[in-house]
């Protein structure tokens, strides 16, 4: 699936059914639509599948949150977390300007990128 398919499941996702919608600490609200959570999760990273609470928790109460350095428009939100026995960090990256998730992943390393907020 290319970044066009991408974007476009995104879009379609904006009439459909949402999944979740969650007000941050920085009064933003970030939704992402059953269509595009099922696409995160069963094509980008299917481990994702059954952490559904896990990102929302990173939503609402993330311990950092980060510029992307390559676009101001993302922002990254990290909470830590128990995998396989270790920590690692959930990230769940969003639109900060269309307030919606654009992936999610689990990794042993916050990203470089300003930092905007911290618990």
């Amino acid at each position: 699936m290319s970044l066009n398919d991408d974007v476009s499941i995104r879009m379609l996702g904006a009439n459909e059914a949402t999944k979740f919608e969650i007000e941050t600490p920085l009064n933003m609200p970030i939704s992402v639509s059953e269509r595009y959570w099922n696409y995160i999760t069963t094509v980008k990273h299917p481990y994702m599948r059954d952490k559904e609470e896990s990102v929302v928790e990173t939503l609402k109460y993330p311990e950092i949150i980060r510029q992307s350095r390559t676009d101001e428009n993302v922002y990254l939100f990290y909470r830590q977390i128990m995998y396989g026995g270790k920590q690692y960090h959930i990230c769940v990256v969003v639109n900060s300007t269309e307030g919606f998730v654009i992936t999610t992943y689990i990794t042993h390393r916050i990203k470089e990128g300003h930092e905007i907020w911290r618990r």
